[in-house]
């Protein structure tokens, strides 16, 4: 098995010295038709890069020149989270298979064989937690399980699940939104600031806004569309390092004028 098949962490040796080194020196040397034991068996090896998209640009041309090279009796399979980050020439090299998150049942069910594998009592609520927190990711799901008994122990609760993962609790969004609702900016500010103080990023309210905005049935879909307009503008805004209290701020009182429906400041002659 060692003599066909190689398995690295590509976010661990990220380097071009690990592309010249191990993975060119394991490619170049073929194999025969059968195994030591005399067992037949495809003359081919195997070169297995665990997130690949965190391969530097250099390593990752490096890596094309092997692949070009050894190609003939080596195969090779890249695994990573953002297939964007990795260069062209490698991508229309090789064949895609994108893969869904997990159902949220195959989810549950594994963690709860975890957990009583383990002798942990997991309460529903804490599940629920972990299943929204985790979006049909099981590692992460495993993640958190195993980080929430080591921190909490028998006292985890479905807001500690939420603590542990940075996400906006659904309380905490459910009371931004009634301040939403209430019309009153002085509350909203308040509300803007408690989230920024407890340590949530702006981030993680764009994703929740969204979300919300998505499944909700209290607004039209052209307020809906207004609202994500700014979701998009407040998401490019704090990827290029603006400040995160005033996007937060701004992204809260754009969202309560949709909602009241007053007129808007679009840099264009549009209204509700």
């Amino acid at each position: 098995m060692k003599e066909r098949v190689l398995e690295l962490n590509a976010s661990d040796e990220r380097g071009i010295a690990a592309v010249r080194t191990r993975i060119k020196n394991f490619a170049k040397i073929a194999v025969a038709k059968t195994t030591v034991e005399g067992f037949p068996c495809p003359p081919i090896k195997l070169i297995i890069l665990d997130e690949a998209d965190s391969l530097t640009p250099a390593a990752q041309s490096a890596l094309r020149r092997t692949m070009e090279l050894y190609s003939k009796f080596t195969r090779f399979c890249l695994i990573g989270n953002y297939v964007s980050r990795i260069i062209d020439p490698i991508t229309s090299r090789c064949s895609k298979f994108r893969f869904k998150p997990l159902p949220a049942d195959v989810v549950t069910a594994r963690v709860t064989r975890i957990a009583a594998d383990e002798g942990l009592a997991v309460a529903p609520a804490v599940l629920d937690a972990i299943m929204q927190v985790s979006g049909g990711d099981m590692r992460k799901a495993v993640t958190l399980l195993q980080s929430g008994f080591r921190l909490y122990g028998a006292e985890l609760d479905a807001d500690a699940v939420f603590d542990l993962s940075g996400e906006l609790p659904p309380s905490r969004l459910d009371a931004l939104l009634d301040v939403i609702r209430s019309n009153k900016f002085s509350q909203l500010k308040a509300a803007v600031e408690d989230l920024v103080l407890d340590g949530f990023s702006g981030d993680k309210l764009v994703i929740a806004l969204s979300d919300w905005v998505v499944a909700t049935a209290d607004i039209s879909d052209l307020q809906k569309a207004f609202i994500m307009r700014r979701l998009a503008l407040a998401d490019k805004a704090l990827q290029d390092g603006a400040d995160e209290y005033l996007q937060m701020l701004d992204l809260a009182s754009h969202t309560m004028r949709v909602y009241a429906k007053l007129p808007l400041n679009l840099g264009v002659r549009e209204s509700l």
